[in-house]
């Protein structure tokens, strides 16, 4: 998990390559808490313009992730109204920073490029001390935009995981506010 200027705040490194990155956060100490509500996180708030609903924080996953309360994936992509394809574009949109993130990792150093050669152990404490280093490189000097766009965003392909009823009402609430005047985005409807 990494915040808006592109710095981890939560990583696990060691699971099977095997593992889908679902499977993986379930089974993460952040997945239990997030899924047991067991996070310190900030109390619902109204969205920017508006009174009401208080709506949850939120963290972006992509379609691969459960739906939750608190964990928002885009809708399938199948026969999508308007408001749903431009909620799909703007979650799309804030998940480039977590892409980006491990693109400027990777960049930085560079033995991410290949199949890391050293023992599990030693292999695991080298990814670790890299987003540390990172995270230190990241505050020390900024972020410049820039970086958001150089990555290119591409589609995934749709899974089947089902998510709760309040994730999808969390989710069908966001969709409306992404079309109102007050959260949306003059250009929205010219990119998707």
């Amino acid at each position: 998990m990494c915040d808006a200027n592109y710095s981890f705040r939560y990583i696990d490194v060691g699971s099977y390559g095997s593992r889908s990155d679902s499977a993986v956060f379930a089974h993460s100490d952040f997945g239990k808490m997030l899924q047991n509500k067991a996070l310190d996180l900030p109390e619902h708030t109204a969205l920017p313009g508006t009174t009401s609903p208080a709506m949850p924080f939120v963290f972006v996953g992509d379609d691969a992730f459960a739906l939750g309360e608190n964990l928002m994936r885009p809708y399938s992509s199948r026969g999508l109204s308007l408001a749903r394809r431009v909620f799909n574009y703007r979650l799309t949109r804030a998940s480039r920073v977590v892409e980006c993130a491990f693109g400027i990792l990777a960049n930085k150093w560079r033995f991410l490029h290949t199949p890391i050669h050293l023992k599990l152990e030693t292999a695991i404490s080298a990814v670790k001390a890299a987003c540390v280093l990172h995270n230190f490189v990241r505050a020390r000097d900024g972020y410049n935009f820039e970086d958001s766009l150089t990555h290119s965003l591409h589609s995934h392909r749709p899974s089947v995981v089902r998510g709760h009823r309040q994730g999808a009402a969390v989710r069908e609430q966001f969709t409306a506010y992404f079309m109102s005047p007050h959260g949306a985005l003059p250009w929205q409807l010219e990119a998707i």
